[in-house]
């Protein structure tokens, strides 16, 4: 299997871009898979190499990468030395980086011959998931979409009344890191550029307009996300499949770091499930 990890890719808000590739080299054309990691996520968290490989060794092109501005760097791209960059983070610069990625696969000649382009599968986890479904929405080149324990609504999750007022004031608001300990700043910039792009970032009803094939699979347990926007995200979607992990977390048993060479038995659903779905 080759794997080619973290190559820079010049994104268009000053941070590049870092991109993971994982693939049999044989020269047929794969299906292709971008996978969106979450908030306070890394595309080196946990089991995410593992998914990647098994991914792989089952005839797919896999890709993954991190959010320009996601607190990594290219020095060090696992957790957040650059709280900075996350503080200045925002949904608009995620679907650009997300573009950034699939135009720039789109654009590499030498992997017309490893990638089958008319075969492009999203797959999101968290709030990526909800960047899938915008992306999914708005771009013709998507023909397959997953999420795993995805968000349905980002306006809910922004903090309303005198929580919202003491942000807009002091112009940055801070969340612990239950793993890393850090104060992880968020300027009030992401609820602006949140506003100015409300139609735009609205999942709900963007959803609605998805003409294509959308697995959607949610843990019962889990604590981050309930299971209950899952089967909302199913209502809305005309063309979704709503797949239940009994007793699965939001991420369906593993954490970070993953030091076992296998994945949780939640996780190895999830994976079966969707592989089964881009190729079958």
């Amino acid at each position: 299997m080759k794997q080619r990890k973290n190559i820079l890719l010049e994104g268009k808000h000053g941070r590049p871009v870092l991109t993971d590739l994982f693939y049999r080299e044989n020269n047929l054309p794969k299906p292709l898979v971008i996978f969106v990691h979450g908030y306070k996520g890394f595309k080196d968290w946990g089991c995410w190499n593992i998914i990647a490989e098994t991914f792989a060794e089952n005839g797919l092109f896999f890709v993954k990468f991190n959010f320009s501005h996601n607190g990594g760097t290219p020095l060090q791209p696992i957790d957040f030395p650059d709280l900075e960059a996350f503080g200045k983070n925002n949904f608009s610069i995620e679907m650009d980086d997300l573009n950034t990625v699939v135009d720039w696969l789109f654009s590499k000649t030498n992997l017309q011959k490893e990638i089958d382009f008319n075969n492009v599968t999203l797959i999101g986890h968290s709030r990526g998931g909800g960047i899938a479904i915008l992306k999914a929405s708005e771009d013709k080149r998507i023909t397959r979409l997953i999420t795993w324990a995805g968000v349905s609504d980002f306006e809910a999750r922004f903090p309303e009344g005198d929580l919202l007022k003491i942000w807009k004031d002091k112009g940055v608001a801070y969340i612990e890191n239950s793993r890393t300990k850090q104060q992880m700043p968020h300027y009030y910039q992401f609820y602006e550029d949140f506003q100015r792009n409300k139609d735009r970032f609205n999942i709900k009803n963007m959803v609605k307009n998805l003409s294509i094939p959308y697995l959607i699979i949610h843990g019962d347990q889990d604590e981050t996300v309930s299971y209950k926007e899952a089967a909302l995200l199913h209502g809305l979607a005309p063309k979704s499949t709503l797949l239940k992990v009994t007793g699965g977390t939001h991420t369906f048993g593993c954490s970070h770091p993953w030091e076992s060479e296998t994945i949780s038995q939640n996780f190895q659903e999830v994976i079966d499930k969707s592989i089964f779905f881009i190729i079958k």
